[in-house]
C-alpha cells in the first residue's frame, strides 16, 4: 500500500521521524547548549589598556529555566569591566524575579541596558512561516507607539527599577556614562526599540562625546535606520541583539531571516556598517533565549559575548 501522491509509507514515516528528531534536538538540546562567543574589536585610543565587555541579550526568561539562570550567573566569573544588556529579558509576565536572580551576580559590575519589545509586551503565538512572509513583503516590526493594541503588558518598570538601583545606566533614547577603574570614561548613546517604533534618534543625535575616552552606541533591534544614524554620526562601535542569530538556521548556509531589515550575512557576530562615508563595527548578539511559544534553536546555539576592546592600529 502506498501513501497519497505516490510517496511510499516507509518514506513518509522516515521523513516524519527525521522531522521529529530535529524538533527534539532543537528544543531539548541545542536551545540549552549555552555558548560564549569571544571577539576582539580595535576601537580604543592608542595606549589604552584592553577592556572586557560582556554582552547579554534576548534572555526571554520563562519560569523554571534553571539551567539558563545558572549559566547566566556563572558569567560573572569572567570578571568583565562592564556589562551591556541589549534587551528582551522577559518572555513571561511573572519572569522579573527570575531575571534578576539570573543577572544578580552580573549586576555587581558596571553596566548599561536598553529594552526590547518583549520587555514591554508579552509574546504572542505566531506561525513561524510569517517571518519568511514578512521578509518577502519587506514588512518588519510590531504595532508600537503606545497605546499598543491587543497585547499583554509586562512589568518592565520593575525591571528598570532593579537595574537602576544596581547602578546600571538606562539608555532608552538617552545618553549615559560609566567611569571605570583607572579613570577611563565611557559615553553611551542608546535608542528604545526600533522594532516597535519607540526609537527617537532626534533626542540623542550629535555623535560621540569628545570628552569621553570612547563612545558606544546601543540598541536592541539592528534596524538599518538606527545603524545608519549611529554610523553617520561617527560612533566606532554599535551593539545590538534581537535577531536570535536567525534561530532556525540551515547548516552550511546560515540564517533565513533576521526579523528586521538587516541582511542575513550580519545576523550575528562582528561585522561592519557603513553610512555617510563612515564605518562602524557592529556586533549583533544571537542571544541566549527564545520566544516562549517557539522554544527551539537549530544550527544557532544560545550565546553571550565577551568582547575585548583593544587600541586602534
Amino acid at each position: 500500500m502506498r501513501a497519497r501522491y505516490g510517496i511510499p509509507l516507509k518514506t513518509t514515516a522516515a521523513i516524519t521521524a527525521i522531522g521529529a528528531a530535529g524538533i527534539a534536538y532543537a528544543a531539548g538540546i541545542e536551545a540549552r547548549s549555552f555558548r560564549l562567543r569571544r571577539v576582539t574589536v580595535p576601537v580604543l585610543p592608542r595606549g589604552a589598556r584592553p577592556l572586557r565587555v560582556l554582552q547579554v541579550s534576548d534572555i526571554h526568561m520563562v519560569g523554571g529555566q534553571h539551567k539558563k539562570r545558572a549559566w547566566l550567573q556563572s558569567l560573572a566569573g569572567l570578571r568583565p569591566d562592564f556589562v551591556v544588556n541589549t534587551g528582551d529579558n522577559l518572555s513571561d509576565t511573572e519572569g522579573v524575579p527570575e531575571v534578576l536572580d539570573a543577572l544578580g551576580p552580573l549586576m555587581e559590575f558596571p553596566g548599561v541596558y536598553v529594552f526590547g519589545s518583549n520587555d514591554y509586551y508579552g509574546p504572542r503565538l505566531r506561525n513561524p512561516a510569517r517571518y519568511l512572509l514578512e521578509k518577502v513583503q519587506g514588512k518588519h516590526g510590531l504595532n508600537g507607539n503606545p497605546p499598543a493594541v491587543g497585547v499583554v503588558h509586562n512589568p518592565w518598570e520593575e525591571l528598570r527599577e532593579a537595574f537602576d538601583t544596581a547602578g546600571w545606566v538606562g539608555l532608552s533614547n538617552t545618553r549615559g556614562r560609566l567611569k571605570l577603574e583607572g579613570g577611563f570614561e565611557l559615553a553611551f548613546t542608546g535608542l528604545d526599540d526600533p522594532h516597535i517604533k519607540r526609537d527617537r534618534y532626534e533626542k540623542v543625535a550629535g555623535g560621540p562625546e569628545k570628552d569621553a575616552d570612547l563612545s558606544i552606541a546601543v540598541v536592541h533591534a539592528p534596524y538599518l535606520r538606527a545603524l545608519d544614524a549611529f554610523t553617520a554620526d561617527g560612533y566606532p562601535l554599535i551593539l545590538a541583539g534581537h535577531t536570535h542569530g536567525g534561530q532556525l538556521c540551515v547548516p552550511f548556509y546560515g540564517a533565513l531571516v533576521t526579523n528586521c531589515d538587516l541582511d542575513t550575512d550580519r545576523v550575528k557576530g562582528l561585522s561592519t556598517h557603513e553610512s555617510a562615508g563612515n564605518r562602524a563595527y557592529l556586533h549583533v548578539s544571537a542571544g541566549c533565549g527564545t520566544n516562549r511559544y517557539t522554544p527551539v534553536r537549530f544550527a544557532c546555539p544560545p550565546e553571550a559575548t565577551l568582547l575585548t576592546l583593544t587600541p586602534r592600529a
